[in-house]
C-alpha cells in the first residue's frame, strides 16, 4: 500500500528504539523506501546496521561522513521524503523541531523536508507531562506537524504512566493513512456499518451471527484513509478500533437502527456492510426477561427488526448515495437486484457466502457490485483492496 513512497524514519536516543526496528521491517513490507536517520545517542540503543539490513539503505548519523555522494546529504534526503516519521521522539529532539534548532543530520534534514511530519513521543512520564514539554508539542502542531499520543504503561525507568512510545503496528497504522492513499473523499460524510448484532433470548442466550466486522473495518479504513469523515457504527468484534473515525459500539438490532438512523441526514455515503440478527424476541418473551430474569420460552415467536436499509432507502436525502451488502447463498445476483429495488438502493455489493475466499471471518473478499444499470464482478482480493474498489466505484456513481 505504501509502494513507490518515500518514509524517513528518524530514530533517537531513547531505550524505545528496538520498536523503530519492526517498525522500518514493517514500512518496507508494506512497499515503502525506508530511509532512517539516526541520532549519535540512538547509536548506543541500536546500531546502525539493524537498520540497514532491514530498510537496504545505508543509515544517516553524521552530518559530516564523507562516505556519501557528492551532493548535500540532508538535503537530498528531504527532497525524496514522502513522509517524516520521527519515533521515538525524545524531549530534547522534540524541543530542538518546535524552535527550529538544527545542529545534527536528523534535525537539519527535517528542517529542509516541506513533506507531512509525523513524532511519536516516548519518555518518562514526568518528562512527557512537563508544561515545557506540553508547550513544545502544541508548537509542534502549530506548524502541522501530527503527534501520536503515547501509551500508558510501565515504562523502562520503572514508573507507571504515560510515555510508551507506540506499537509499531499502531505508526505503521498512522503512515498508511496519512500516505496510502490519495485524499479524494475530503469533505464527504460517510457512515459504516460493520460487525454482527446480538439479540437476548434470556439473560444468558442471545442470536447473533458469524460476522467478524473484517469488512465494514476495512471499508471505514480506507474511507478515512481518503479524508472523509467517517462514523464506524459496530456491532460485538474482536478488532482494534480504529483511528482517524467516530466509533459508535452497539449491541442488538435496534441500537444499530437507533445508531444509524439518528445520523443518517447529515451523512454523504451510507454503507451498511453489518450483518444484523435481525430477530430478537417476541414483545410477550422480552417483557418475561426484563421482569422475571428467568429463561426466556423459545417456543415463543420471534419477531423482526426494523429493517435499516428500507428506512434509510424511504428517508434518503437528495444527494445522499446508500449501499448494503447482500450475503447470499444461491441465486445471488437475482436476489441482490430485488433488494437494490425494493430498498430504493445506489448499489449493492453481493458476495456468495460458498464460494472460497468470501465467506465470514477471512482476509480476503469476492464482490460483485449491482447497480440499476449494471453490474461489476471483481476478482478475489484482500478486504483492504475490496473496500477501495467498493469506494472507487461509489464515487465513480456520486
Amino acid at each position: 500500500m505504501l509502494k513507490g513512497k518515500t518514509v524517513l524514519l528518524g530514530v533517537t536516543g531513547g531505550i524505545a528504539c528496538y520498536k523503530s526496528a519492526s517498525l522500518a521491517s514493517a514500512l518496507v513490507k508494506q512497499g515503502a523506501n525506508v530511509h532512517v536517520v539516526m541520532t549519535n545517542n540512538a547509536t548506543e540503543f541500536i546500531g546502525p546496521h539493524t537498520f540497514e539490513s532491514l530498510t537496504g539503505n545505508r543509515v544517516s548519523v553524521d552530518t559530516f561522513d564523507r562516505n556519501y555522494q557528492f551532493q548535500v546529504e540532508h538535503i537530498a534526503l528531504a527532497d525524496q521524503a514522502d513522509l517524516v516519521l520521527v519515533a521515538p521522539a525524545t524531549a530534547n529532539v522534540l524541543a530542538k523541531l518546535a524552535h527550529g534548532l538544527a545542529d545534527d543530520m536528523l534535525t537539519t534534514t527535517i528542517l529542509a523536508c516541506t513533506c507531512p511530519k509525523i513524532a511519536a513521543p516516548a519518555m518518562n512520564t514526568k518528562m512527557y507531562e512537563n508544561p515545557v514539554t506540553q508547550d513544545n508539542l502544541d508548537t509542534l502542531r502549530k506548524y502541522g506537524w501530527e503527534i501520536v499520543e503515547p501509551a500508558s504503561g510501565r515504562l523502562a525507568c520503572g514508573a507507571v504512566g504515560k510515555g510508551k512510545m507506540p506499537e509499531p503496528e499502531d505508526l505503521l497504522e498512522t503512515v498508511l493513512h496519512a500516505l496510502s492513499h490519495e485524499k479524494d473523499m475530503t469533505g464527504l460524510k460517510v457512515l459504516v456499518t460493520a460487525g454482527p448484532t446480538r439479540e437476548a433470548l434470556d439473560p444468558v442466550r442471545y442470536l447473533t451471527n458469524h460476522s467478524t466486522g473484517k469488512m465494514g473495518y476495512a471499508i471505514a479504513r480506507a474511507a478515512a484513509a481518503r479524508g472523509a469523515k467517517v462514523t464506524l457504527v459496530s456491532g460485538p468484534v474482536q478488532l482494534k478500533k480504529p483511528p482517524y473515525m467516530e466509533v459508535v459500539d452497539i449491541v442488538s438490532a435496534q441500537d444499530m437502527f437507533e445508531a444509524v438512523t439518528s445520523r443518517a441526514g447529515e451523512q454523504d455515503i451510507i454503507i451498511k456492510a453489518a450483518a444484523v440478527a435481525d430477530y430478537r424476541p417476541a414483545a410477550v418473551a422480552e417483557d418475561k426477561i426484563k421482569k422475571s430474569g428467568a429463561d426466556a420460552d423459545l417456543s415463543l415467536p420471534l419477531a423482526r427488526t426494523q429493517d435499516i436499509l428500507a428506512w434509510l432507502g424511504e428517508h434518503r436525502r437528495p444527494g445522499q448515495f446508500l449501499c448494503g451488502f447482500s450475503m447470499e447463498t444461491q441465486n445471488m445476483v437475482a436476489n441482490s437486484q430485488k433488494k437494490l429495488e425494493k430498498k430504493h438502493l445506489d448499489l449493492i455489493a453481493a458476495n456468495n457466502l460458498k464460494q472460497a475466499g468470501a465467506g465470514f471471518g477471512v482476509d480476503t473478499n469476492v464482490l460483485t457490485l449491482i447497480a440499476a444499470d449494471g453490474i461489476l464482478e471483481l476478482p478475489l482480493m484482500g478486504k483492504e483492496e475490496a473496500a477501495h474498489a467498493l469506494l472507487d466505484e461509489i464515487l465513480r456513481r456520486r
